[in-house]
């Protein structure tokens, strides 16, 4: 597998992390499980953490003059980056709103 390739798949296989520790996190405050919410919160932002690193890296690999071809894996990938940020957001609201105001 090309280098390239592997930088892509990390990307995924990171910000997938994240993704499931976001959702799991909106699951644990629905049932009222706000530690443990909190905990899944800080292991999502840890993967995308290491997510970004690697696209990072990519980023100053073609700003110092390497041609880093786009694929339309490498899309993949930063589309999942970017979208795990918006449900790292929303979960983090949602986390917010079964806090503070659902009571069951």
């Amino acid at each position: 597998m090309e280098k390239y390739e592997q930088n892509a798949f990390q990307i995924i296989t990171n910000v997938g992390m994240a993704k499931s520790s976001y959702m799991q996190a909106i699951n644990e405050a629905k049932s009222e499980k706000f530690k443990e919410s909190e905990d899944l919160i800080s292991e999502g932002n840890q993967f995308l953490i290491d997510g970004h690193k690697v696209h990072k890296d990519l980023i100053q690999a073609e700003a110092s003059g390497e041609t880093v071809p786009m694929t339309l894996l490498l899309m993949h990938a930063e589309d999942q980056l970017i979208s795990t940020e918006i449900i790292k957001e929303m979960a983090k609201e949602l986390i917010y709103v079964h806090q503070n105001y659902v009571k069951k």
